[in-house]
C-alpha cells in the first residue's frame, strides 16, 4: 500500500486541486516549483539552520516517567510544544516564507483557528519582512485572545470572519476570497495538510522533521527506530501527518489519530469527521467531510479550537479508509481531564488540541514494554482562560 501523494495530487481516492479557475496559475507555479526549491541545496541549508537556531530544534523525546508508572508502559512525549511560537506549526511556516520569497511573493495571508498558525505566520513575516494578513474566525479571536494579541505585536493584520460558525472553516473561505482578488503578489501559506495540492504534501514534508527525529532519538534512548505507537491529535492533521510521515510505510508502527468528539460523537455538537463525514469537496480538495445529506457542510464543534474543522486532511481520509491508522475520538471531557492530568503528573500543560491524545491512555490497554510515542504538538498557555473556566480555577 503507497501512503505516498501521487503525481496528480492524490492520496487513493482522496486529494487533488479543485479550485476557482482565478487560482489555477498560482497553484500550478506552486505544484511546478516546491518540490525543485525545496531540493535546492541552498534552501536546505537555511531550512535546517533556521529549524535549529530559530525554532529549537531538535526537540526533546522526553521519557514521562510517572505517567508511564500509571498507565504501565513506556510513555514517551515528542516535545512539540517547546518549539519557537510554542508548537509545531513553526516548523511549515518557516518552510513555506522560503518557497514564498523564492517566487518573489511580497504579501502573505493565512487562516488559523487556535491562533498557532496565525502567530508562526506572522512570526516568520516579521522575521523577513513580509506584509501579513491573517483570517480568523469571530469565535475564535474571543476565546483566543493571547494569541491575537502577540499576531498584532508581531506586525500582522488580524482580519474576522464573521459568515457561518465563525471559526476556522470560515476563517479559510476568507482566506481563499482574498487570494483570488490578489492572485500576483500574495502567497497563501496554508497551516494544515488540507486544501489543493500541493499544499497536503509540502506541509507533511515540512513537518515530517517531527518523525524523523524520532526515529534518531529512540534508537539513542531504546536501540530502536521504531515505536509501537505513535499518537497525535488530528483536526486537518499537520502534526499527526509529521508524526506519522517516517512510520507510514512500516506497518508494525501503529498509528493512532485523535478527533475531537466535542459534546459526543452523535451530540450533533462534535468534530470527529472520521465517524461522521462522507467523502466530499472542502477547501480545494476532496477529502471525508461531515456534512447533511444534500451536501450543506456541518457544523463543526469542539472546546478546542484547533480541532473544530468539517473535514480531515486527505493523507488522513486514506490512512483511515486503508485502516493504516486508528482513529479515536476524545470528548470535550475526557480531554480537559486529560489536560489537568498531565498537568499534576507531569509538569506540561498541555494545549486543549493536544490534551485529546493524551485521553488515549484511558481508551486502549498498551503492554508493559510497548513504547508508546505522543505528539505533545503544542502548549497550554494559550487556553488558560478555558481551563480556568472548566475547572474553576479563579
Amino acid at each position: 500500500m503507497n501512503y505516498q501523494v501521487d503525481e496528480k495530487g492524490f492520496y487513493g481516492e482522496f486529494g487533488g486541486a479543485f479550485i476557482p479557475e482565478m487560482l489555477y496559475p498560482n497553484i500550478e507555479e506552486l505544484r511546478l516549483n516546491y518540490l525543485k526549491i525545496t531540493a535546492e541545496p541552498s534552501f536546505k541549508k537555511e531550512f535546517m539552520e533556521l529549524l535549529v537556531d530559530y525554532v529549537g530544534r531538535p526537540t526533546p523525546l522526553y521519557f514521562a516517567k510517572r505517567l508511564s508508572e500509571q498507565y504501565n508502559t513506556k510513555i514517551y512525549l515528542k516535545r512539540e510544544d517547546l518549539c519557537h511560537t510554542g508548537a509545531h506549526k513553526i516548523n511549515n511556516t518557516i518552510g513555506q516564507i522560503l518557497i514564498a520569497k523564492r517566487l518573489g511573493k511580497t504579501r502573505i495571508i493565512a487562516e488559523t483557528g487556535a491562533g498557532q498558525h496565525g502567530v508562526a505566520t506572522a512570526t516568520v513575516c516579521a522575521l523577513m519582512g513580509l506584509e501579513c494578513v491573517i483570517y480568523m474566525g469571530e469565535i475564535d479571536i474571543k476565546r483566543q485572545a493571547p494569541n491575537v494579541a502577540r499576531m498584532k505585536m508581531l506586525g500582522a493584520e488580524v482580519r474576522p470572519a464573521t459568515s457561518g460558525s465563525k471559526t476556522l472553516k470560515d476563517a479559510t473561505n476568507e482566506a481563499i476570497r482574498d487570494w483570488i482578488n490578489n492572485p500576483e503578489n500574495t502567497y497563501y501559506i496554508i497551516g494544515s495538510v488540507v486544501g489543493p495540492h500541493p499544499y497536503p504534501d509540502m506541509v507533511a514534508r515540512f513537518q515530517a522533521v517531527i518523525s524523523e527525529e524520532i526515529k534518531a532519538q529512540l534508537e539513542e534512548k531504546e536501540g530502536t527506530e521504531f515505536p509501537d505507537y505513535v499518537i497525535a491529535c488530528v483536526g486537518g492533521g499537520s502534526n499527526a501527518a509529521g508524526a506519522f510521515y517516517h512510520f507510514l510505510e512500516d506497518e508494525n508502527v501503529n498509528l493512532i489519530a485523535v478527533e475531537a468528539a466535542g459534546k459526543g460523537v452523535e451530540s450533533g455538537e462534535s468534530a470527529a469527521t472520521s465517524i461522521l463525514g462522507k467523502m466530499g469537496i472542502i477547501h480545494g480538495s476532496k477529502t471525508l467531510l461531515m456534512q447533511s445529506n444534500d451536501g450543506q457542510i456541518t457544523e463543526p464543534y469542539s472546546i478546542s479550537a484547533g480541532l473544530d474543522y468539517p473535514g480531515v486532511g486527505p493523507l488522513h481520509s486514506h490512512l483511515h479508509q486503508t485502516k493504516r491508522a486508528e482513529f479515536i475520538a476524545i470528548t470535550d471531557d475526557e480531554a480537559m481531564q486529560s489536560g489537568w492530568e498531565l498537568s499534576q503528573t507531569e509538569g506540561i500543560i498541555p494545549a486543549i488540541e493536544t490534551a485529546h491524545a493524551f485521553a488515549v491512555l484511558n481508551k486502549k490497554q498498551f503492554e508493559p514494554n510497548n513504547i508508546v510515542v505522543i505528539n505533545l504538538s503544542g502548549r497550554g498557555d494559550k487556553d488558560l482562560s478555558t481551563y480556568i473556566d472548566y475547572f474553576n480555577l479563579r
